[in-house]
């Protein structure tokens, strides 16, 4: 049986992967495109992610480059304030409140958020208007095979491709990773996440905010009005047993607890969708690369919901790559190229996900002690202005 050659084969179709088929789509590569589960593209769907994300600002150039950013800007929502509230004392309510403030250090807000879903929407549609782009949802990457000339790949549906580069975009738990003996270091900490939507009677005015108390952040973020009313995204992070008790709560008990989580912050929090529970771990793997292969996005490194890391850390992996790709199209997938896709991201996903395990923990903290000092430490890091802005432009990612 013949083989489909292509120049590039991405094993994943969720966001990251479909943004990498657009970008190197853009850049005149032939790309096939697969995943085992067809895209959820309308919030109604049953298997529609409802979590959101905020593309920071170096995020932009990456979905300008792909031709995504033009159909993504007029659902987008700024972000110009992000908001920490430290509600850790014996009551749950504001005891310290910071605005990191996007003005102090750009013209620009810190980035943009969406749905999750509907990005999946609109990068299909792109995908669509990209000739040698072939999206396959519905199949699955079933065996790897690589050689130092090619990635032999075999589909689900009994297809056999032979790519120049394969690029793992398949999770956490990633086929591709194992299947080339790729190790990855996992902490588990014992939370999980609910995410929903919620409407509220204060306007958000485009503040996102994380509120700290106990078990992980609280974290609003600010979405398009919904029916007349201020909109937020939530992501709820808590000890697994005490998420999945309040995922079964009925509507009006679950809306009592998670107003009173909130701190009061917008008045009343009406449930404006389901609630869906995801787990919560931080993972890296011992490399980025390996024979005719790129690692990406949660193939390569898993973040705790904090500081709109995690898909922000994809695009910077996705940056990266489609330059070596663009700078020097016939070493696509050589050793050459792979080596220097690794030694140049490994080490900002090393220090991003520790610095993101770190913070995840002083959120989760139960004790009176603790909390007392993690607010201590955000009022010092606050008050010196240069730290501050330091740290505001690392978390972008932009000196």
């Amino acid at each position: 049986m013949d083989r489909t050659q292509t120049d590039i084969l991405i094993s994943g179709g969720g966001v990251a992967g479909l943004t990498a088929a657009a970008a190197f789509g853009a850049a005149g590569f032939s790309v096939i495109c697969v995943d085992p589960v067809p895209p959820a593209t309308d919030e109604g769907d049953a298997g529609a992610d409802l979590r959101t994300t905020a593309f920071l600002q170096p995020s932009i150039d990456v979905l300008q480059d792909a031709g995504l950013w033009a159909r993504l800007a007029p659902f987008a929502t700024d972000l110009q304030v992000m908001r920490i509230v430290d509600a850790g004392g014996a009551v749950p309510e504001p005891r310290l409140t910071r605005d990191f403030d996007a003005a102090d250090i750009s013209e620009q807000p810190f980035g943009w958020n969406f749905p999750n879903w509907l990005l999946r929407r609109e990068i299909v549609a792109r995908l669509g208007e990209l000739p040698n782009v072939d999206f396959r949802p519905g199949t699955a990457t079933r065996d790897v095979l690589t050689r130092e000339g090619a990635a032999l790949v075999t589909l689900s549906d009994g297809d056999r491709i032979a790519t120049r580069l394969l690029v793992a975009a398949d999770g956490r738990n990633s086929p591709v990773r194992q299947a080339l003996g790729i190790g990855a270091k996992t902490t588990r900490y014992g939370q999980k996440a609910l995410a929903f939507a919620v409407t509220h009677p204060r306007p958000h005015g485009n503040i996102s905010t994380e509120v700290h108390r106990s078990g992980g952040p609280f974290t609003l973020v600010p979405l398009p009005d919904r029916d007349g009313q201020p909109c937020s995204a939530i992501v709820w992070m808590d000890h697994g047993p005490e998420t999945l008790r309040r995922a079964a709560l009925p509507e009006a008990a679950f809306e009592q607890e998670m107003t009173s989580r909130s701190a009061g912050l917008y008045g009343w929090l009406s449930l404006a969708s389901r609630r869906t529970v995801w787990p919560i771990i931080s993972q890296i793997a011992e490399r980025m690369a390996g024979e005719r292969t790129a690692l990406i996005a949660e193939a390569a490194h898993v973040v705790p919901p904090i500081g709109a890391q995690g898909l922000n850390m994809s695009l910077a992996d996705l940056r990266v790559l489609a330059a070596l790709a663009r700078a020097a199209p016939d070493r696509l997938g050589d050793r050459q190229m792979l080596d220097a896709y690794h030694s140049r991201r490994w080490p900002d996903v090393k220090a991003r996900v520790t610095g993101i395990d770190m913070l995840n923990r002083a959120s989760m903290t139960d004790a009176q002690g603790l909390r007392d000092l993690r607010a201590g430490v955000l009022r010092a890091l606050y008050s010196a202005a240069p730290l501050r802005k330091s740290l505001m432009r690392a978390g972008l990612g932009v000196r």
